[in-house]
């Protein structure tokens, strides 16, 4: 977990109106990337941020850019593979063009960076990255990874239940 999360996580309550976006990146059918929709079945199931707009995609798109513009913040939600990632991190991400425009690799700072450039306006946009460990075509997230999401939806639910809300 990211120091960081700890002043973070109470802005989850803040994604709680129409001009919020949580969008959840992966592929349920390859095991961990899944775990991106997992978190946005967790927020629809436990009625968490009913205001905001839950959005699930395999992939970003270049045209999410777009999509961004119209909102105020947008949380999105990955699986990571990155080894130092022990559970979940949540970040502030910063545009930056890196050039990474193929259909499997666009970053989420690059479609910030576009956003910034071809609409002149910059949400503020936070990144949930939840560790997981298996990537082959099978439905399901392993035991770990399962493990992880629950960390992370855990530490959120813990501060949403500790009466801060945004209704």
């Amino acid at each position: 977990m990211n120091s960081s999360v700890d002043e973070m996580a109470r802005l989850l309550a803040d994604y709680n109106n129409s001009d919020s976006l949580i969008y959840g990146i992966g592929n349920v059918g390859r095991q961990d990337d899944g775990l991106g929709w997992a978190f946005i079945d967790w927020l629809e199931s436990e009625s968490i941020c009913p205001k905001a707009e839950l959005m699930r995609h395999y992939q970003l798109h270049l045209e999410d850019a777009d999509m961004i513009s119209y909102k105020k913040q947008v949380l999105f939600v990955d699986a990571s593979k990155v080894p130092e990632l022990e559970t979940f991190q949540l970040e502030n991400i910063k545009p930056k063009m890196d050039f990474s425009f193929t259909s499997h690799a666009i970053s989420v700072e690059s479609i910030l960076a576009t956003c910034q450039t071809c609409f002149d306006y910059m949400p503020k946009v936070q990144f949930l990255t939840i560790k997981g460990y298996e990537w082959n075509l099978q439905l399901g997230l392993t035991t770990k990874a399962k493990q992880n999401l629950k960390s992370a939806t855990d530490y959120f639910e813990q501060y949403i239940n500790s009466g801060v809300t945004n209704e």
